[in-house]
């Protein structure tokens, strides 16, 4: 059974407290309301009370905030500071005026991923909406950027598990079928989505490497099957990868680089 929008793998044994606070921040994952006690608790699978005492630790610490009218929660400041000292300190804020130029020379979209146990998160690139700062969140499987994660994964990254949502006619749900796919991606050097996520749409990624061969990031050119043709893709795929070697270098630590 997929797992519901709080839920995370079972916690090492003495950790229930921390993983239960954790799963009820990623609660909060798709931008939707305010949310209740009751909604938490449904959400993860505990009393209200659970939930609630979960919730007034988690305000008091600053990760969830509380509207005094309604007393919904939502993500507190704590988070919000994290996530922007994340991001400077992965220097993702180096990225974006090189995938503007990429996707200026390409004609598309580019952008630039991580992932987040069964999903691609888009953090930087045209996909970013201005309005909310987040990017699409969309299963590996099914996406180009997600095919680069997995092909070649970092050794703490967990194997998918459960069942293969379609999306498309396209989708790979067979998991033997995804592996052979992998397989091909690792030995191409970059990965498809050919309407697999969406119909109509066509992307090349490629990963950003450490010194060792993990896609610390994954990198996408998003377009449509008229622009991203079979006689585009090798001058795509060009700029893809010069793009992908200077971000290996940006996206260092900066007593790497």
């Amino acid at each position: 059974m997929p797992a519901s929008p709080g839920t995370l793998q079972s916690p090492p044994a003495g950790a229930q407290a921390v993983h239960r606070a954790l799963g009820l921040l990623h609660c909060f994952h798709d931008n939707g309301p305010d949310l209740s006690a009751s909604e938490l608790a449904r959400r993860m699978g505990l009393s209200v009370s659970t939930a609630h005492r979960l919730a007034r630790t988690l305000l008091a610490t600053g990760f969830l905030d509380q509207d005094e009218r309604t007393a919904r929660y939502r993500l507190g400041p704590a988070v919000a500071e994290l996530g922007q000292l994340t991001f400077h300190q992965r220097g993702l804020h180096l990225a974006g005026p090189e995938l503007e130029q990429l996707a200026r020379r390409s004609g598309a979209t580019a952008d630039l991923a991580i992932r987040s146990g069964p999903h691609a998160v888009i953090l930087v690139g045209g996909s970013v909406l201005p309005s909310t700062g987040l990017g699409l969140r969309r299963p590996l499987h099914s996406t180009a950027l997600g095919k680069v994660l997995l092909a070649w994964p970092s050794p703490a990254d967990s194997p998918l598990t459960g069942p293969l949502d379609a999306f498309t006619d396209r989708t790979l749900t067979d998991p033997a079928v995804l592996d052979t796919e992998l397989a091909l991606t690792r030995r191409r050097g970059y990965a498809l989505n050919d309407g697999e996520s969406a119909p109509g749409v066509r992307t090349l990624a490629v990963p950003v490497l450490d010194r060792t061969p993990t896609a610390r990031f994954a990198l996408a050119i998003r377009s449509t099957p008229a622009h991203l043709t079979a006689e585009t893709l090798p001058h795509t795929l060009s700029l893809a990868r010069t793009c992908a070697q200077a971000l290996g270098v940006l996206l260092l630590p900066p007593d790497e680089r």
